[in-house]
């Protein structure tokens, strides 16, 4: 990035000003990507966990898989409840609650697994869902904490040194303009000493 700028008193104030800001924004955003990336792998290991529980759900209810094509009762979701947690400026969705519609089954006339099923189902469907969540989780948070890094990247490498490399130009610029005025004041002063001596 070539910073444009020119060689002036209020220019360089500009600069200053700018410098400042991404020199105080810096740490903040050091700390963002931080906060960032242990986030992202907490959402890692949670869609692993979960991942994980699926697994386990499905062996517990394994000796009910041929049983399966004798399963007849629909499972309504009844409600959902997201919420939204901000995680260093990044707002993720998280499970609140998850209620299901209690189907309408006689106990006497189905058969002794039935209940066994649909807790199975309940569990595998609150499970599905908290996988998907963990999902996004991770998307979310691995877009912010690139975007984060991107900025950090910027500020330390390319802007910051340009403002400051702009600071030393034009304050050299500032003091060689300086210098030659002196310079032609002292010119001016000794010859108007040796015309008047003459």
């Amino acid at each position: 990035m070539a910073l444009k700028f020119q060689f002036n008193k209020t220019a360089l104030q500009q600069i200053r000003k700018q410098l400042a800001i991404r020199e105080n924004a810096l740490p903040t955003l050091k700390n963002k990507e931080t906060a960032l990336r242990i986030e992202v792998k907490k959402a890692q290991e949670a869609k692993a966990l979960a991942l994980k529980e699926i697994k386990k759900l499905e062996q517990k209810y394994e000796s009910l898989l041929p049983l399966w094509e004798e399963f007849h009762i629909p499972l309504e979701i009844e409600d959902v409840e997201l919420r939204l947690r901000n995680i260093a400026g990044v707002k993720v969705p998280q499970l609140g609650t998850l209620s299901f519609k209690e189907p309408d089954i006689s106990l006497f006339k189905e058969k002794a697994w039935i209940p066994a099923g649909i807790d199975f189902l309940k569990e595998r469907i609150a499970l599905e869902i908290k996988l998907k969540l963990a999902e996004e989780q991770v998307a979310i948070l691995m877009h912010a904490r690139k975007k984060t890094t991107q900025k950090v990247n910027l500020y330390e490498k390319v802007q910051i040194p340009a403002y400051q490399e702009a600071i030393i130009k034009i304050k050299r610029f500032l003091e060689d303009k300086e210098n030659i005025s002196k310079a032609a004041q002292k010119m001016i002063k000794q010859r108007n000493q040796m015309e008047e001596a003459v």
